[in-house]
């Protein structure tokens, strides 16, 4: 049984629009398939299976008043929350997804607070298992089939929380500094290493990692 005062009411009237909106982009955008994306199936190949056993939770996060650092402290505590959650049922933790709506963001400071709050954190959630991924209506990332195609554009700024997959690996070896690549490549065999996951993407991760790290010896013998 859940009972509501009338300022929370009234706060959930004020997001309800954008929980809606943010919806209907879901199954009509990620959960569907696009002619410009460059393969077949959804634009997400997890969010249908997601849907159905309702496992995104979306939260809208007001930033009047609000500096980056304490933006960055909610979204992690956001993380803590996905992170327990999940341990309760691992089985279907796989296809849980948090969306944290910003609707208070305007569209010219997305680059400062979506992008940099999602570049500053996404360390941190990748040595977790986690991704977190950014999207508002001026994000230029392209599609990995379709470099014109721009599957993170959202009608509202948001910032996107799930499990690490597989498939991510191409995200995980795209950072130019190479320090970030061993990082992130680091905790990619840490969560699959172990799994039985394609020999052939296990032996580019570790050429990858063995790269880096010549570079990084590389950038040190320059330097010193």
């Amino acid at each position: 049984m859940q009972l509501y005062t009338s300022i929370e009411i009234e706060q959930i009237q004020k997001d309800i629009s954008y929980l809606s909106e943010i919806m209907e982009w879901v199954k009509s955008f990620l959960g569907r398939h696009h002619p410009d994306l460059g393969r077949p199936g959804p634009v997400c190949p997890f969010v249908p299976y997601a849907l159905k056993s309702n496992n995104i939770q979306m939260a809208v996060i007001r930033t009047n008043n609000l500096d980056s650092q304490q933006l960055e402290d909610i979204v992690k505590r956001y993380r803590d929350i996905f992170l327990e959650i999940a341990s309760q049922d691992k089985g279907l933790a796989i296809y849980m997804a948090f969306l944290l709506i910003f609707p208070d963001i305007q569209i010219q400071e997305t680059s400062k607070l979506i992008d940099g709050i999602q570049e500053k954190l996404k360390p941190l959630f990748v040595e977790s298992g986690l991704m977190i991924g950014e999207f508002h209506k001026r994000n230029e990332s392209s599609g990995l089939h379709n470099p014109n195609f721009r599957p993170l554009r959202s009608p509202v700024p948001l910032l996107a929380i799930r499990f690490m997959v597989e498939s991510d690996l191409p995200f995980l070896q795209s950072p130019d500094s190479p320090h970030l690549r061993i990082r992130y490549l680091e905790a990619y065999l840490k969560h699959f290493a172990h799994q039985h996951i394609d020999k052939t993407k296990l032996n580019e991760v570790y050429q990858a990692l063995t790269l880096a790290k010549e570079q990084v010896k590389e950038e040190t013998l320059v330097k010193y």
